[in-house]
């Protein structure tokens, strides 16, 4: 964050200076007690299972120069820390981050959608990032309070800034838009994920097009040439709309292989070709590398320089990342899942080159709601229909994916009631020379696959 003096960040944050200098410059903002450092800010957040006031005394003796704090809370500024009053400690941090989100000439690109928002983030700052200085949104801090400590992270020495937006519910979309004031734009597709608060895929298109309309029309709208939603969803901006997809758009793919280290493909816009290598496999990245593309020739970029950036991207953890143990091929895509990105892994997994079988580590999707039984089950009638060698889920909710795909024909297919079980199962079956996908949402925390099965070969290996 540029240097902002407190008064500023009391008039910014809509609240009341009291105690400190008004003229004592803050660089940092936390909402984390156990972050802070000298000079910092800290915002006191309450939460239905927390508060965070009780810990200005810890902040205040870390060093912390002031804190953003109710009116209501009735506690004392200790050790001089100077403090902020406002009417909602969050409504405050999101306005703080709002107005200095205003005072930056920063060109921002928003992206959402159900499915590959963080690996499009990911390939578009890189693209961006061959000719821009650019910041982007860290891991996966897309929410309301994730996207105002992302947007308090940038400085006026950035150029583009790749902000991702989430939602788990109606108007989440608009709320994070107006505090982001998007220039353009990127909606990766539409599915069920979080149709547990939404209801529908069409509720869930509503919800992500609110994007689109937050666009002037100067703007720029990129959206997914392949997905049924985009047309709808272009009718709602002002802006100027591209399209990039594998089959479709402006911007297209071809001549597409694939191997355990990645994708190489041709990308195409018109009569100009060029050449990438994709460090990641899988044909859906491939549609998020050529969104991001599309991103690179909004702002005057060629093809090359699109190739170049996409080439070099540095991913987030666990999103398709390929890990050795004992000669065995992990995919590690353990970041999260709904229906559509499990079954778009599961295709990944059949369509690489293996000398050996193709495993396939599966635990639960959350917030599917009523359509979690189906969602469920068509995770493993894909598994079986693309005649995965093997599969194994992680825990009672998955257990629904290897019912269906034993149903559907798939002989070799179990349900472990628990990770470590799991990780023994695929301990006692595996060899040197497989392929084995490990994948689930963030609660099934089938991260730990591949951790109790590393534990598992080194407990073999010292045993001999």
């Amino acid at each position: 964050m540029d240097p902002l003096p407190l008064s500023t960040i009391a008039q910014f944050a809509g609240g009341e200076l009291v105690g400190g200098d008004g003229t004592t410059m803050i660089t940092r903002v936390s909402t984390d007690s156990r972050t802070i450092k000298q000079g910092d800010l800290f915002v006191a957040l309450r939460g239905e299972n927390f508060d965070a006031h009780k810990f200005i005394g810890q902040v205040a003796q870390a060093g912390a120069a002031a804190a953003i704090v109710d009116r209501k809370w009735n506690g004392s500024a200790p050790g001089g820390i100077a403090l902020v009053r406002v009417d909602d400690t969050l409504v405050a941090y999101q306005q703080l981050a709002a107005n200095y989100r205003k005072s930056l000439s920063l060109i921002v690109i928003g992206i959402t959608g159900s499915n590959g928002k963080t690996s499009t983030k990911d390939f578009t700052a890189s693209v961006l990032a061959r000719r821009f200085r650019v910041t982007k949104t860290e891991g996966n801090f897309n929410n309301h309070i994730g996207v105002p400590r992302t947007i308090l992270e940038a400085t006026s020495a950035d150029q583009i800034a790749v902000w991702e937006i989430g939602m788990n519910h109606r108007g989440e979309i608009a709320a994070l838009a107006k505090l982001i004031r998007p220039d353009a734009a990127i909606i990766t597709n539409i599915g069920v994920a979080h149709i547990e608060y939404m209801g529908s895929r069409e509720a869930i298109a509503a919800e992500k097009g609110d994007l689109a309309e937050a666009l002037s029309e100067e703007g720029y709208l990129i959206l997914n040439a392949d997905d049924p939603f985009s047309e709808a969803i272009a009718a709602r901006t002002k802006a100027r709309v591209m399209l990039a997809g594998v089959h479709h758009g402006t911007i297209r793919a071809s001549e597409i292989a694939q191997t355990a280290e990645g994708a190489e493909f041709t990308i195409s816009e018109r009569s100009h070709r060029a050449r990438v290598q994709l460090p990641v496999p899988g044909l859906h990245m491939v549609q998020n590398a050529l969104l991001a593309t599309a991103a690179g020739r909004v702002y005057a970029m060629t093809l090359e320089e699109c190739a170049a950036g996409l080439h070099g991207a540095p991913l987030t953890r666990a999103r398709l990342q390929m890990r050795e143990i004992g000669g065995v091929q992990f995919i590690d895509d353990s970041y999260n899942a709904n229906p559509d990105s499990m079954k778009a892994a599961l295709r990944t997994l059949a369509e690489l080159d293996s000398t050996g079988r193709r495993i396939a580590v599966l635990g639960h999707m959350s917030e599917l709601g009523a359509e979690s039984a189906q969602g469920h089950r068509e995770v493993g009638e894909t598994a079986a229909e693309l005649s995965i060698d093997e599969l194994i889920t992680t825990d009672e909710k998955s257990a629904p994916i290897a019912e269906a795909a034993r149903r559907c024909g798939l002989a070799k297919s179990s349900a472990a009631k628990d990770v470590r079980a799991a990780s023994e199962l695929l301990a006692q079956s595996v060899a040197p020379g497989d392929l084995v996908l490990v994948k689930g949402s963030r609660s099934a925390g089938t991260e730990r696959v591949i951790e109790e099965f590393a534990k598992l070969q080194l407990t073999e290996v010292h045993a001999r």
